[in-house]
């Protein structure tokens, strides 16, 4: 497959996924008090304290996995961008009687720039933390994803 092609695909499949999934938190229900830089902290170290409990982290395991958690806020930040309400630019795409394909291109651009520049930061973050976990830690880790279905670390 041609670079440019495979990069079009990933970054159509990844602007996929980041649409739905902040259309997703835009929606009511539990969701509907957003998520502020407060609730994010909060979500943050709540997992970080359910996954040390869980995998029963020593000292050095935790702080990689602190690490990880900081690269994945700041992935968060520099996705939802400048504005930071991705519900009111959509609206503003649509408001006229005509789609902004342009606004909308430069949209795609922002979160998959975004997107490349953060994820290496984000997958390095991973694998320094994955990697300091013992085999038995590590399995419990697959274990989890198999049964993802479920909900994650006992969520859902």
């Amino acid at each position: 497959m041609k670079p440019w092609i495979k990069r079009s695909l990933i970054a159509l499949t990844s602007a996929t996924v980041v649409l739905g999934g902040l259309t997703a938190c835009g929606s009511r229900g539990d969701h509907a008090r957003g998520w502020s830089d407060e609730r994010v902290t909060e979500a943050r170290g709540r997992m970080v304290e359910k996954i040390s409990d869980k995998l029963e982290l020593n000292a050095g395991q935790k702080a990689k996995l602190e690490v990880l958690a900081d690269e994945m806020v700041a992935s968060r930040k520099a996705m939802r961008g400048e504005s930071g309400d991705f519900r009111n630019d959509l609206q503003a795409l649509i408001a006229a009687d005509k789609f902004d394909r342009t606004k909308a291109q430069q949209m795609l651009d922002q979160k998959t720039q975004a997107l490349q520049g953060s994820g290496p930061k984000v997958l390095a973050a991973f694998g320094d933390f994955y990697d300091s976990l013992n085999p038995e830690q590590q399995k419990q880790v697959r274990e989890r994803l198999e049964r993802r279905g479920h909900g994650w670390w006992g969520r859902g």
